[in-house]
């Protein structure tokens, strides 16, 4: 068994080839038209002299022709490698030259940035342009004609599960990091290679495909980038389904609703509060039929309890889940929101995966009520890439079981389930109790005048670090200060609640949703004037 990205695609072609794969805007492919354009591309590249191994950037928007360009390079056994298209120059130099690129996708907008650029990319021999609505000139070869110069026939030869898939990290604390997988674990923890539910693995590669051509498929709408991989495995893994893959070029919690009546959406796949907030209030103040909506699924970034309830009173015949995970462990958790106390601020309470457990600080399996770092064995990376020292830090054993551990921290319940509690390396440690910045931001997000929140520690000559806040108020509400702080104190113990608060026009969030906590210390770094501070 190959366990392929590529192979699984093909058989979701084989299967039904007529179905829509999928769809951006106005415009839609059939998976017989997606075969066709993906191998035209493949060939193109092949012909350049991109092969097996090669690294092949994407540096683009959401839109068909990335969906095309993903599935040709894996087509040809080649390394997609994600590239934020917000990154400036110096940053591109530094993804270039970490990622050792062959080829590069990009969107035709961001010919001036790749022109730059390339004289630092010696390696770096192949441009392609994708059609984005923008005239700028390139150098490069445009979609069409590199298109027009490949051949439409599958003939790639045998693939393997060994393959390699590569993952860049957002680098919100520090540069992003390659992860490195082979095509079958991340499959199986990724790509629908388990029953998320039950943690049963599939019997084989074909098993997504006879299933899809057995059940009418699924409309799901991907929101977050594909360069981000939970969209990128949404899209994936409604793919090998025989699934619609629903894009939009750019985030519009409108456009959302417009395109779910439009394409009668029945899963919607997002990023925590910066999608799931903007979406539901537009949901309750707009006049949009969300009848078709089976599930909404959050992943990789906070979903406050206080969206969630929103979410459970607005649409009560949809199923809304929260699920953790990691570019490094893939799916870990998975929880149905059923009912949300009031008062609640705690992360995502899950029930664990397969193979998902909490390491104490002795490197043992925390008990019940200890706080401790998540991992998951089973299917593992392979590490990160070029960088040993950081993979010795990932993988460790546990009872002569491997198992990867990305830096998040949480607590393992009595009842089995596990709470998420925040990243080990923004946690706040002030006067030596912890506090985790999510469980802060998830109180200031329940205030009715709070619209987004970011929590981080900042020095502090009594106490090591405080807690503080930057909060973004509702567009044209004016925050009572003293009513959040009482409103805070009833959700989450004393030493926990901001002793600083900034009010910012935005919270500055990645392409993904993700806190920007480069972006908060520098904010408050360079703005010493806290509206309320508690030296």
């Amino acid at each position: 068994m190959a366990a392929n990205i590529a192979d699984l695609f093909e058989h979701a072609v084989d299967a039904f080839p007529d179905r829509v794969a999928v769809a951006c805007g106005e415009r839609e492919l059939s998976y017989a038209e997606l075969e066709d354009a993906a191998n035209r591309m493949a060939h193109f590249l092949q012909d350049r002299g991109v092969g097996k191994g090669d690294h092949v950037g994407l540096y683009a928007g959401n839109s068909i022709e990335a969906v095309v360009a993903m599935v040709a390079v894996y087509k040809l056994r080649a390394v997609v490698v994600n590239v934020n298209f917000r990154y400036v120059e110096n940053e591109l130099q530094y993804l270039f030259a970490d990622a050792e690129l062959t080829a590069l996708i990009h969107d035709r907008g961001y010919a001036p940035k790749v022109a730059a650029v390339l004289p630092s990319a010696p390696g770096l021999h192949t441009t392609v342009a994708l059609p984005d609505g923008s005239d700028e000139k390139t150098d490069g070869v445009l979609y069409q004609e590199a298109l027009a110069a490949g051949r439409p026939a599958r003939d790639f030869g045998e693939r393997s599960g060994d393959d390699i898939y590569l993952l860049y990290t957002g680098g919100t604390t520090g540069y992003p990091k390659g992860v490195v997988w082979r095509h079958e674990d991340v499959w199986r923890v990724l790509g629908g290679g388990i029953d998320f539910m039950s943690g049963v693995p599939l019997e084989d590669e074909w098993a997504q495909s006879r299933r899809g051509a057995e059940m009418p498929p699924m409309t799901r709408l991907c929101l977050a980038p594909l360069i981000h991989g939970n969209a990128q495995w949404a899209a994936l893994a409604a793919l090998f389904n025989g699934d619609t893959v629903v894009l939009l070029p750019h985030f519009d919690a409108e456009e959302v609703w417009r395109t779910i009546e439009r394409r009668k959406v029945t899963v919607v796949v997002l990023i925590g509060d910066a999608m799931a907030r903007p979406i539901i209030e537009a949901y309750l103040a707009g006049h949009y039929d969300g009848s078709s909506l089976v599930a909404i699924s959050s992943s990789a970034a906070l979903f406050s309890p206080s969206v969630k309830r929103q979410y459970l009173e607005a649409l009560p015949n949809t199923m809304v889940t929260d699920a953790i995970g990691s570019s490094e462990t893939g799916f870990a958790g998975l929880g149905i929101v059923a009912d949300v106390q009031g008062g609640a601020v705690d992360g995502p309470r899950v029930m664990p995966g397969p193979n998902t457990i909490v390491i104490d600080e002795y490197g043992k399996k925390a008990p019940p009520g200890v706080i401790g770092r998540l991992a998951r064995g089973g299917h593992v990376p392979l590490g990160y890439y070029k960088d040993p020292e950081k993979t010795a830090a990932l993988l460790t054993e546990v009872d002569g079981v491997r198992y990867a551990i990305p830096g998040d921290l949480a607590r393992l319940e009595e009842d089995g389930t596990i709470t998420l509690l925040g990243r080990g390396n923004t946690c706040v440690n002030t006067g030596g109790e912890k506090v985790f910045p999510e469980e802060v931001e998830g109180a200031l997000k329940a205030h009715p005048d709070v619209f987004d929140a970011l929590v981080i520690g900042a020095p502090d000559e009594r106490l090591g670090q405080k807690v503080v806040a930057l909060v973004q108020p509702r567009d044209g509400v004016r925050v009572d200060l003293d009513d959040l702080e009482r409103h805070v104190r009833q959700r989450i113990a004393g030493y926990k609640v901001p002793r600083s608060v900034w009010l910012v026009d935005r919270i500055a969030r990645t392409i993904s949703g993700k806190a920007d906590y480069r972006w908060a210390h520098e904010y408050t770094r360079t703005h010493t004037e806290a509206v309320r501070s508690a030296d």
